[in-house]
């Protein structure tokens, strides 16, 4: 092989090996810590969260070892999402109480499992301080989606929809999961304290320990 042609193929196959590496660095980067995600410009002091997301790190155990606590808390003040009564609404209308975000799909083999666990723990803990919403990510036929909670008997969630996938995909965005179910822990001002990627028991000991840590200190659940 002439040298001229050696070079140049040394160099096209350097170029390709940096293109790679650098797509590679990317994706460590996005992958390997969804902690770091940027604040949103409407941006909120998350110290507290951080705070919490500290106090509960050790809970997260047995059923809910999966649960990720946040280092670098951000705010989901501008996610958007249908509201029970059709109008489309902002996450600042979950602020003011402990609010665990479940997304979840009919299409969805664990969501479907676990629905009936969260309608328990909205039972036992929900109230004043604290609330489990349930967005629905189901693109067409919503009243397959709420005629499946009356199915297995879940009465005490209220329908939240979200048919455009955009929560979804800003927790994507974010590095935060891949799919569904995902949950989310938001402390009273929207902050993130922590995501579980997949499902769990959130009616078990374990999940009632977790969140009840969460609870403002002078506050009890409902």
């Amino acid at each position: 092989m002439p040298a001229r042609t050696r070079t140049v193929l040394i160099i096209a196959v350097a170029a390709v090996a940096g293109i790679i590496a650098g797509v590679a660095a990317v994706y460590v980067r996005l992958s390997a810590d969804g902690n770091g995600a940027p604040v949103l410009a409407s941006a909120v002091n998350c110290d507290a969260a951080a705070s919490t997301a500290a106090k509960i790190a050790p809970l997260a155990k047995g059923e809910v070892a999966a649960f990720q606590v946040a280092d670098k808390p951000d705010s989901f003040g501008d996610l958007t999402f249908i509201t029970p009564d059709g109008k489309a609404a902002d996450g600042t209308s979950l602020a003011g109480k402990l609010t665990l975000v479940n997304l979840w799909a009919t299409w969805c083999v664990p969501c479907r499992a676990e629905m009936p666990a969260l309608g328990r723990l909205q039972a036992a803990l929900g109230g004043a301080n604290f609330t489990v919403t349930a967005i629905n990510m189901d693109v067409s036929n919503p009243a397959h989606a709420r005629q499946f909670l009356s199915d297995v008997g879940v009465s005490n969630l209220a329908f939240y929809s979200d048919p455009n996938l955009s929560v979804l995909d800003e927790l994507k965005r974010r590095g935060l999961t891949i799919g569904l179910p995902t949950t989310l822990l938001l402390d009273a001002k929207g902050c993130r304290i922590g995501v579980m990627e997949g499902p769990a028991e959130w009616d078990s000991a374990d999940a009632k320990a977790l969140i009840s840590a969460a609870l403002p200190v002078a506050s009890s659940a409902g």
